[in-house]
């Protein structure tokens, strides 16, 4: 689990962040939603500990990222899986040395131990061995979210983070990747954080949503609730178009 709590970010005098507090929840896909603008990136960005967070606290069951030595944050990173957007490959490794690189820089594993991990998580994923040797502009866009999110768990996390994991891929790809994220959440029970303004995504596999706006969290529920909340900021974001508005009466229908 991970705890925000009060926390304040401000950049050169203009406030990001303004006491924002949230609870992420292991096994559960945990989503942070808003506008540009709203602060969710940066949200991300603190509890990863690319911000220092001007005022309160980010735990990490329990543990104060801000009060972390050096080798404390290095242990911490060896708990955190990241999917970058767009993936963020590198171009010059091969899909199977992509994976290899976060052992290489973290773990104690042999080669041989690696070799099977790297696998593992390839298969788990759905990538098949022909495409194991070939270089991430070979292969597709879907095909390189895969490859990044079995790198992205390869040393095992407990807590991963996913910027906007569906930026690009076209709608079908993308429910793919949300089941994959989902399920990956549920069989090893980790703690997903996932930045996202796709609606069919928050739809589909939002079990914790975070809703900022200007920098302030205006609500937190799950899917199920966002089609009773009367919150009215969150329902024009929401549903803001006219097939969302449909889907939200329709579903509110059979709620009562």
């Amino acid at each position: 689990m991970i705890e925000v709590k009060d926390i304040v970010k401000s950049f050169e005098g203009n406030t990001v962040l303004n006491h924002v507090s949230a609870t992420f929840r292991e096994g559960e896909v945990n989503m942070i939603i808003g506008q540009s603008g709203s602060g969710k990136t940066v949200l991300m960005k603190s509890m990863i500990g690319l911000h220092d967070v001007d005022s309160g606290q980010i735990l990490y069951d329990g543990r104060d990222l801000a009060e972390m030595k050096s080798k404390d944050i290095r242990m911490l990173h060896r708990e955190v899986g990241m999917l970058f957007q767009g993936s963020a490959l590198f171009d010059s490794m091969t899909v199977m040395e992509n994976v290899f690189f976060p052992m290489e820089m973290f773990s104690k594993k042999s080669r041989a131990e690696m070799r099977e991990r790297a696998e593992f998580c390839l298969r788990r994923v759905e990538i098949p061995e022909r495409v194991w040797n070939l270089m991430p502009s070979e292969i597709s866009g879907g095909q390189q979210k895969r490859v990044a999110i079995a790198r992205a768990i390869v040393l095992e996390p407990k807590y991963l983070f996913c910027d906007e994991p569906n930026s690009g891929l076209d709608p079908k790809t993308s429910l793919v990747i949300d089941a994959l994220i989902q399920d990956i959440t549920r069989e090893y029970n980790i703690c997903t954080i996932v930045n996202s303004h796709d609606m069919n995504s928050i739809m589909e596999i939002g079990d914790n949503i975070v809703f900022l706006k200007s920098g302030k969290k205006e609500w937190q529920g799950s899917r199920h609730d966002l089609f009773t909340c009367e919150n009215e900021a969150l329902n024009e974001f929401v549903f803001a178009s006219e097939l969302f508005k449909r889907v939200k009466t329709a579903n509110a229908d059979k709620i009562q």
